[in-house]
């Protein structure tokens, strides 16, 4: 499903006019493909990627593919600063950089972001992913974003 470029602004405007970012998520190929989820709770956001078979890397753990968990990253962060900005467009990925602190086991994972700079022109966002408690996350990632 390709779409065009006003039809991606019309999708970005709904979802910041209604709150509901699942038709935004389904416009980005990658995080339909992987079933990504967003929710917004008020100024915080938080990213779920359900357990799926084609997202495993290790069937002997069987593990999460360390791709598949630093892919979702990204996106979540993108989704992340999209959100509270308000953007009408999709950030640029400028640089990412992700630390794997344990195995991401075949089970629901979860990610949550905090901007830590935000200029005029480029977005810094700190990502943490965990799978049973935030206080004990699978991955840390630190992305930078072209913001115009």
């Amino acid at each position: 499903m390709s779409l065009t470029e006003q039809q991606v602004q019309e999708i970005i405007s709904r979802s910041h006019e209604t709150g509901d970012y699942g038709a935004l998520v389904e416009a980005i190929p990658y995080a339909r493909m992987i079933g990504m989820q967003v929710t917004r709770l008020g100024s915080e956001a938080f990213f779920r990627l359900p357990s799926a078979q084609n997202n495993i890397g290790n069937p002997v753990l069987p593990a999460l593919h360390g791709g598949v968990i630093a892919g979702f990253m990204e996106q979540s962060a993108m989704l992340h600063l999209m959100m509270f900005m308000n953007s009408e467009v999709f950030p640029k990925i400028i640089d990412f950089s992700v630390d794997y602190l344990r195995a991401g086991l075949y089970r629901d994972t979860y990610a949550s972001c905090q901007v830590w700079r935000q200029g005029r022109r480029v977005g810094n966002v700190a990502i943490t992913a965990w799978q049973t408690r935030s206080s004990e996350p699978i991955a840390t990632a630190r992305a930078h974003f072209k913001l115009d």
